[in-house]
Order: C-alpha cells, then sequence, then structure tokens
C-alpha cells in the first residue's frame, strides 16, 4: 500500500472518530425530556377528598435527579408575570422510579379539600421542572392542563 493511501486513511478514521465523539458529547449534554404527561383530577365527594394526580416519563442520558411540580390556575398571578425557573425550583418533588434504561416514570400526588376545590374552579396548569443527575434541568410552565369543576 502507498504511504499516501495509508496517510489518508489515518486522516479519515480521525476525522470519522472525533465527529462520533462530538456527537456521543452532545447527546450527553440533552436536557432531560418528559414524555406521556397526564393529570388526572378527582374532586371531592362528601366526606371524601379528592386527589390530583400527575405521571410522567423522564428521560435523560445520566440519569433522573428529580421532578419538581406545580399546579396553577391558569386565571392565576402566574397567567400574567409567568412562573420562572427559579420559583418552581422550591415546589413540591415528584415520586421517581426507573422505568428502564434512562427513563423514570414519576407520579406526584396530592389531596384536595372541598373547601381548595370551591375555590379553584376553571383551568389550571401543570409546571415541571425536570433535573438530571449531570445537573442539566428542563422547565415548563403548561407541561399539561386539567379542569376543576
Amino acid at each position: 500500500m502507498s504511504r499516501r493511501i495509508v496517510l489518508g486513511s489515518v486522516a479519515a478514521l480521525a476525522v470519522v472518530g472525533g465527529a462520533g465523539a462530538f456527537v456521543l458529547a452532545y447527546a450527553g449534554e440533552q436536557p432531560p425530556a418528559l414524555t406521556h404527561s397526564t393529570a388526572r383530577y378527582t374532586a371531592p365527594a362528601g366526606d371524601l377528598a379528592g386527589s390530583l394526580t400527575f405521571t410522567t416519563n423522564v428521560t435523560a442520558a445520566s440519569g433522573v435527579r428529580s421532578l419538581k411540580v406545580l399546579a396553577w390556575p391558569a386565571a392565576g398571578p402566574f397567567a400574567k408575570k409567568g412562573l420562572t425557573e427559579k420559583e418552581l425550583a422550591a415546589a413540591e418533588t415528584a415520586l421517581c422510579e426507573p422505568a428502564g434504561g434512562d427513563t423514570a416514570r414519576c407520579t406526584y400526588k396530592v389531596t384536595v379539600s372541598a373547601a381548595d376545590a370551591s375555590e379553584s374552579h376553571g383551568l389550571w396548569h401543570v409546571a415541571t421542572l425536570a433535573t438530571a443527575k449531570s445537573g442539566d434541568t428542563a422547565f415548563d410552565d403548561r407541561t399539561t392542563t386539567f379542569t376543576v369543576g
């Protein structure tokens, strides 16, 4: 084999290998992704409390550290000024369990009293802040919606 062919092949392998390493590094830096997000609201009835249950799948290459969840009324104070990632960082944490690979199934459940439900009619949004073990975050102030009343 000629020296020119060997050097050309080595250079091509270096370029392809470098591009592959870049792709893998870039893929590892992707923020967490949420899929199959649902909110189920059950109204209080008689002496029984109601509930709000939010479930979602969170995928992160480095693994899922946490998922913060906040339900807020569409006609509330965040409708005008917007909800921020910083505000959501103080919200309650969902329970996340491994669901295979780099995905976790996260569930957030809260009890709703009759008094709370009577003051909360209308459209609501669920905001989320997912944090990967690498520290990458994904914030969405309207991950899903549900209706009270």
